[in-house]
């Protein structure tokens, strides 16, 4: 029997890695197997900033570990393709294409330029993958507690990520996860540039009640998903099985560490302590075999870390804990995580996946 739709996660999500040649001719990095229409990008050598970029924002710039204002960075950053990305130069504040300078590049495939809906009570721009779980929503705030957004999904949201994009002085990168919680009617709030402890803060949500079903979601007063004629992008997942994981994990301190059970072998894994601490990314691509050890941090600059302290198995069907930090595995703490898939464990050919 089959255990997923998606035969191929690879048509969805895939990770690309390049090294900058410092050309001051345009360059296109390809290999991504789809138009990336979500581009995180982030230097695996150098302390420089997360670039992300999406379909709907087109080349203006935004970085997770900074609450600053988005950028037009053309053309440093000049357009999306079918297989990839055009960069151009290097001059300017964007060291995209920098001589020997290695890069990362998660990529997620949306639905293209995006269509109106009218599912909430604000007017939004949709790019919606239903088959995938992944929208990018643009919409304009109002700061009014109890308004909905439509987001296209189809499903009800395991996670979405908010950001103001002209707000650069109060507005975090508000996080709400299906694993941080009271109740899903009273959600706790993680902000994705920033290391603290989750807050009981619905304001990002609703200050009264939280409405998160398949068509909206509410929001709150809370200027990072609802400032005042404010310009807000939202990135939003639903759960597919085969697909996507998203829960909460018991570290253990232990190198025969906590499993997490995902249902498919993991391309990409991302984590948080609930209590407070970094949130680190693996891949397999910058981690092709067991240990996998290289990290990522999206609060930060630094450049790729790793070691023992952060080593992880991507299993046929899951994560397995390999180390004793306390970031990552520390003896009772709870993480929430976020994974897809670079194979399912079990297709609509019925082919299981094997361990790497």
């Amino acid at each position: 029997m089959a255990y997923t739709t998606i035969n191929k996660p690879n048509e969805h999500f895939n990770t690309v890695l390049y090294t900058g040649d410092g050309s001051g001719s345009a360059r296109t990095i390809t290999g991504v197997g789809f138009q990336p229409d979500w581009l995180w990008n982030k230097s695996r050598s150098n302390a420089y900033n997360h670039y992300i970029f999406d379909v709907l924002r087109g080349t203006n710039m935004i970085s997770s570990n900074a609450t600053t204002q988005e950028e037009d960075k053309s053309p440093q950053f000049s357009a999306f393709t079918s297989d990839g990305f055009t960069i151009t130069n290097d001059a300017g504040s964007l060291a995209i294409n920098a001589s020997g300078v290695t890069f990362a590049n998660w990529c997620w495939k949306a639905n293209g330029s995006g269509v109106s809906n009218t599912d909430g009570s604000i007017t939004s721009t949709v790019s919606a993958n239903t088959a995938s779980g992944f929208s990018i929503v643009s919409y304009t705030g109002n700061a009014t507690d109890g308004a909905t957004v439509g987001h296209g999904l189809g499903a009800n949201p395991a996670m979405i990520i908010f950001k103001n994009r002209i707000d650069s002085s109060s507005a975090k990168w508000a996080v709400y996860h299906k694993g941080a919680f009271v109740s899903q009617a009273d959600p706790n709030i993680l902000y994705l540039d920033d290391i603290g402890v989750e807050a009981d803060d619905t304001n990002v949500l609703g200050g009264s009640s939280v409405t998160l079903n398949s068509t909206v979601f509410s929001l709150g007063s809370y200027n990072g998903s609802n400032g005042s004629s404010d310009n807000i992008i939202a990135y939003c997942f639903a759960e597919k099985k085969g697909f996507s994981k998203f829960g909460r994990y018991i570290g253990n301190a232990n190198t025969n560490g906590t499993f997490i059970y995902t249902g498919f072998k993991p391309a990409w894994f991302l984590i948080r302590p609930t209590g407070g601490g970094q949130w680190f990314v693996w891949d397999n691509k910058r981690n092709p075999i067991n240990e996998a050890q290289q990290i990522l941090s999206p609060e930060s600059t630094s450049a790729e870390g790793g070691g023992a302290g952060s080593a992880i198995d991507f299993l046929s069907n899951g994560i397995k804990m390999r180390n004793i930090d306390g970031g990552i595995n520390g003896n009772g703490a709870t993480y929430i995580y976020m994974a897809f898939a670079s194979e399912p464990l079990v297709g609509t050919n019925n082919i299981p996946a094997t361990a790497r």
